[in-house]
């Protein structure tokens, strides 16, 4: 068996955590707070973020970087926008080990996705992506989940894939790391305007139609990013999108619903299609992107415009062919 590290001891990163440590790998889980980390140890348990998942023994609590340099494969499971920050701290202990980015977004600060942060700042170590359709918490109760492991390199990714699946995670392997990091980003920009459509009661009817257009949104700027098509046609793109749109587990969602009834959002909790939303309409407009669903909410997320002025923005825009 194989010594992973995973980076992130959120709900996500604790999940996979649990699942590859029951099929045998020497799993090191990496809290960057060190009461965080000593309180899971102590009662082998993520109370704060997973709860009523036991952390198995082979499972150890850290705060602490000497895993880093030691293991076969670090998982990245800290949020996108503090991914840069992480490795502007740590890069020097990570070596030449693969780095599997497993956040979803475009960071506000480079323009980019996460395996070309990876690639700036770790060069010599392989950068994968693994995204797709799942939850935390079904991944941890062992239901089938399928997900993409997307790595430039190929012999990085059948070695990637053939360590991280298990029974219930099935992995499917591609070189199209642009195509699975941008669906995976940008459905979460589509998700929270699905929820603001079922928060302000416009109906299942609509959301129907919002998932479609955006999906043509997410394909559209993806591919002149240079991603393939089918790649978002697959679990990171298409299988995302439909998850993400239609589940309460869905925290993009959940936002989206809570600025459509004029709620309170959660605290405590990343919703990553916030920045994402912003940095794409900003790179849209700089390409000459036609994002109207994204930059509509960018704009609603950031207070700039409210959901019945978007709503009515979208749906007079000028008649056209699909």
């Amino acid at each position: 068996m194989n010594r992973i590290t995973v980076a992130g001891a959120g709900a996500f990163g604790t999940a996979l955590a649990v699942t590859l440590a029951r099929v045998g790998h020497d799993v090191t889980l990496w809290a960057r707070n060190a009461d965080h980390a000593a309180a899971i140890a102590r009662s082998r348990e993520n109370a704060a973020r997973l709860p009523g998942v036991e952390i198995p023994p082979n499972v150890t609590v850290s705060a602490e970087t000497g895993s880093f340099p030691e293991a076969e494969a670090v998982l990245l499971s800290v949020p996108m926008q503090a991914l840069y920050d992480f490795l502007d701290t740590h890069a020097a202990l990570l070596g030449r080990a693969p780095l599997v980015a497993c956040c979803k977004g475009v960071s506000l600060r480079t323009g980019t996705g996460p395996t070309a942060i990876l690639a700036a700042r770790c060069p010599n170590a392989p950068a994968a992506i693994l995204t797709g359709p799942s939850f935390a918490a079904d991944i941890a109760r062992r239901l089938p989940t399928a997900l993409t492991l997307a790595c430039k390199d190929p012999e990085a990714g059948e070695r990637l894939q053939q360590i991280l699946s298990t029974p219930t995670l099935r992995l499917y392997r591609s070189t199209d790391t642009a195509g699975a990091e941008l669906g995976g980003a940008l459905k979460n920009v589509i998700a929270i305007a699905a929820g603001i459509v079922i928060g302000a009661g416009l109906g299942d009817s609509a959301r129907a139609a919002l998932m479609t257009r955006g999906f043509a949104e997410m394909r559209r700027f993806a591919t002149a990013a240079g991603a393939r098509e089918e790649t978002l046609a697959g679990l990171s793109g298409l299988g995302d999108l439909v998850l993400t749109c239609t589940s309460e587990q869905s925290r993009n969602f959940r936002h989206g619903r809570a600025l459509g009834s004029d709620l309170s959002s959660e605290t405590g909790v990343t919703v990553e299609g916030v920045a994402t939303a912003q940095a794409v309409a900003r790179l849209a407009k700089e390409r000459g992107i036609d994002m109207p669903i994204t930059v509509m909410v960018a704009r609603v997320v950031t207070g700039k415009l409210a959901v019945a002025e978007a709503v009515a923005t979208l749906m007079t825009r000028p008649l056209k062919e699909e």
